[in-house]
């Protein structure tokens, strides 16, 4: 449920990677997440092993997720 208590609908259109896993077998991963029947965004946030249950995250664009690539490159590409 969002803060209004309307419930919120999510599919996982595509499944990318996982970035970590904690203890309790909840997994952080990249994901193709459609909200509320909308376009597909790029999604980073936890998961429990069901995927019916969610932590915080963060979603991007399709032009954010380029830039975010770019921006990791560049900052990857110069650690020493």
């Amino acid at each position: 449920m969002d803060r209004t208590g309307d419930t919120i609908q999510f599919s996982i259109v595509r499944s990318i990677g996982v970035l970590g896993e904690s203890r309790g077998g909840w997994k952080t991963e990249l994901n193709l997440v459609s909200w509320n029947g909308k376009e597909p965004k790029c999604d980073v946030r936890a998961w429990d092993p069901s995927h019916q249950r969610m932590g915080k995250g963060i979603t991007f664009t399709q032009g954010e997720a380029e830039r975010l690539h770019i921006l990791l490159g560049e900052y990857l590409g110069g650690a020493t």
